[in-house]
């Protein structure tokens, strides 16, 4: 058993991956030959054995991958990160940011767009543009069914949680261990 920080575990996947490649680009390269040709890797006992070391080096490559990648998913789920207020497991805020922030943010951005783009249009043709929540409204006037206020202000904490966020995960990895079957 092996103790090593998130950050740790994770540099080594990246060590593994290009390994990985590596061994599989070594494999390919001997793959095959003619008989006639002389074995390049005889004295290595021979490319049949070679390979046959290699593929078994792969092959615990691959599992290192699978008990470092159990290890920090299970630090991840145990392990909870405060950012702005709303506290979550790292596993948690991982997918907040892989699958939810970036839709969030466009449409933030889009909501904020159609505003900026609806004023223009109702300055041109000298309309008044109201919020919804405005009293004494004229037929021809543009009304906003949003607090322009609280969408700025949805904009700035979903900047603020982007911001705060990759460095909280960064001290979290660096300062979580994490327990890898050797």
């Amino acid at each position: 058993m092996t103790t090593i920080t998130i950050t740790e575990g994770l540099a080594e996947l990246k060590t593994i991956n290009k390994r990985i490649q590596k061994k599989e680009q070594y494999i390919q390269q001997y793959l095959i030959r003619q008989e006639k040709l002389k074995d390049p890797l005889e004295k290595d006992g021979g490319s049949h054995e070679v390979i046959r070391r290699e593929r078994q080096a792969l092959d615990d490559l691959r599992e290192r991958t699978v008990k470092l990648r159990t290890a920090i998913r299970g630090a991840s789920e145990m392990n909870k990160i405060a950012v702005c207020g709303i506290n979550r497991s790292i596993a948690d805020w991982l997918t907040w940011r892989r699958e939810v922030a970036q839709g969030a943010g466009q449409f933030l951005d889009l909501l904020r767009g159609t505003i900026a783009t609806v004023r223009k249009q109702a300055a041109e043709k000298q309309l008044q543009v109201r919020q919804a929540t405005e009293t004494g409204a004229e037929p021809d006037d543009v009304i906003i069914n949003i607090s322009e206020s609280g969408l700025a202000g949805e904009i700035e904490k979903h900047e603020e949680i982007l911001g705060t966020l990759d460095g909280q995960l960064s001290l979290k990895d660096a300062t979580t261990f994490i327990t890898v079957e050797d």
